[in-house]
C-alpha cells in the first residue's frame, strides 16, 4: 500500500563531525497532512538534506504528516526549505509550513536522520485521522496574547502536555503536571480526570513545547466532551511573541537536542544534560 511506511530504507549517511557548524540556525516544524506515499517522501527528503552541507537533525514522516528539527548554517537551512517547498514529492509537506527558528552556539545534533514512522507523534489512541481533524484543531487555538488571560480564569485548569521531567525543567505558573513518562501515557491521565472535568464544567488549557502534542490531543479530547484550548505554537511561540514571558513562566524550556534547554528569550540556558533527569523518550 503506497501510504504505509516501510522499515527497509537504508539509513541516511551522517555528515562528518568536522562538517558540523559551531553556530547557526535551528528550525522545528510539523504538519498534519495526508501523505500518499511515505517511502517516496522519505527518500526525497533524505536527498534534499544530503545536498545541504552540514545539515543535521531529525525528520519523521508518516501517512499523517511530517515532524522534524533541522540545524545548520542559515543559508543551508533556507536552501532546504526552498527546495522542499518546491519539490513535486515534498511540496504538500513543506510549502508554507510554519517553522520555529532559533539560533545555536553549539551543534544541536550530531547526524541527519530521516525516517518513516506509523505516526509523527504517538498518542496511543486508535482511529484518530489527524489530516481530517484540522478544523477541530484550529478551533482550539489560543494566541499567546490571549493565553495569558485564559490561564488566569477560575474555570480553567492549565495542563502541561509534556513528560514530567520536562515540567521539572520549567512550566507555566499554576500548571498541572500529569506525571507521565511518555506522551502515550497522557491519554490515560485525561481519561481518568475527564468525568470530573465535564461534571464541574472545567475548561482545559494545555500547552507543549512546539504545539504538536497538543494538536494531536485536542480533537480526541473534544470527542470526550471536554472544552479544550491549546497554546498556539506551543511554549516556543509564546517565548517568541511575548517579550515578558517570564511573568508567566517558571524555569527554562527543555528541548530535545544538544542545547538541552532555552530561556524565555530563546537563548541557550547553559543547562547541561547531567542537570536534567531525562529518560530519553521520543518527542
Amino acid at each position: 500500500m503506497p501510504g504505509a511506511p516501510s522499515d527497509d530504507l537504508a539509513p541516511m549517511t551522517s555528515p562528518a563531525p568536522s562538517a558540523l557548524p559551531s553556530s547557526g540556525d535551528h528550525i522545528a516544524f510539523y504538519r498534519f497532512v495526508a501523505v500518499p506515499d511515505v517511502d517516496a517522501a522519505v527518500v526525497r527528503v533524505r536527498e534534499l538534506c544530503a545536498a545541504r552541507e552540514g545539515l543535521t537533525g531529525s525528520v519523521l514522516i508518516a501517512s499523517e504528516g511530517v515532524n522534524g528539527m533541522l540545524a545548520g548554517a542559515p543559508e543551508q537551512v533556507d536552501a532546504f526549505r526552498a527546495a522542499a517547498s518546491a519539490d513535486a514529492v515534498t511540496r504538500a509537506l513543506f510549502d508554507g509550513i510554519v517553522t520555529k527558528r532559533t539560533a545555536f552556539t553549539r551543534p544541536p545534533f550530531r547526524r541527519m536522520m530521516v525516517k518513516a514512522k506509523r505516526e509523527i507523534v504517538p498518542l496511543g489512541v486508535d482511529g484518530l485521522d489527524m489530516p481530517n481533524r484540522m478544523e477541530d484543531v484550529r478551533a482550539t487555538d489560543v494566541a499567546p496574547q490571549r493565553w495569558r488571560e485564559l490561564i488566569r480564569r477560575d474555570d480553567v485548569i492549565v495542563l502541561d502536555n509534556r513528560n514530567s521531567f520536562e515540567f521539572g525543567v520549567g512550566h507555566f505558573e499554576g500548571a498541572i503536571d500529569p506525571g507521565v513518562e511518555n506522551f502515550r501515557d497522557f491519554a490515560d491521565y485525561v481519561e481518568a480526570h475527564a468525568p470530573a472535568w465535564r461534571e464541574s464544567g472545567t475548561k482545559v488549557a494545555m500547552y507543549c513545547t512546539g504545539g504538536i502534542r497538543c494538536e494531536k490531543s485536542s480533537p480526541w479530547m473534544q470527542d470526550l466532551g471536554l472544552e479544550v484550548f491549546q497554546l498556539q505554537g506551543g511554549i516556543l511561540n509564546y517565548f517568541a511573541q511575548m517579550p515578558d514571558a517570564d511573568v508567566d513562566w517558571r524555569g527554562e524550556c527543555f528541548v530535545f537536542d544538544e542545547r538541552v534547554s532555552l530561556d524565555t528569550h530563546l537563548r541557550e540556558s547553559g543547562t547541561g544534560a547531567a542537570d536534567v533527569d531525562e529518560p530519553r523518550p521520543s518527542e
